[in-house]
């Protein structure tokens, strides 16, 4: 990683996830570089539904509907941004979408202790939410928090057997 390339935020809320299906693609740096930054959860509320034969975790993108969400802000590298943007299927299935995170823990490292976010301190990250849903999934349940593995019994069918 040349520190000379663009580094980007990116909040992720479903299977990226740590513990999550598919958070291994974050670690994996031949996708390019990837770092957990914190905890946080979108500034306005947005309905997170899990949806589709594969049980997807989705954030529509309807502001002012829905909860919260919670998930982790990353920084990632642009060769990791054009791998992400590839692996959530955009522009068709997700549309990459600057929105602004509420930092809830911080973590990652600073240069200066004025660059860290303080808890309750708003950064802009990139989401990869849906404008292009069925609209019979606006009726789904909403949630707050995604697990694979929650109490809603929807469990993700990942990839490799699709």
């Amino acid at each position: 990683m040349s520190f000379l390339a663009q580094m980007a935020q990116v909040f992720v809320y479903g299977t990226l996830k740590r513990g999550q299906p598919n958070h291994q693609v974050m670690l994996d740096c031949t996708n390019g570089f990837a770092a957990f930054q914190g905890q946080g959860r979108t500034e306005e509320s947005y309905p997170l539904v899990i949806a589709g034969e594969h049980n997807i975790p989705r954030l529509l993108n309807i502001p002012g509907k829905g909860h919260r969400v919670a998930g982790e802000i990353y920084v990632v590298d642009d060769q990791m941004l054009q791998f992400l943007d590839e692996f959530e299927g955009c522009p068709d299935m997700y549309q990459r979408t600057p929105m602004k995170i509420e930092v809830l823990k911080w973590e990652g490292k600073c240069s200066t202790p004025e660059e860290m976010p303080a808890a309750n301190r708003i950064v802009q990250c990139f989401v990869y939410s849906t404008a292009t849903y069925l609209p019979e999934w606006i009726h789904l349940p909403y949630h707050d928090n995604y697990d694979s593995q929650g109490k809603h019994g929807l469990r993700y069918n990942p990839r490799e057997n699709r």
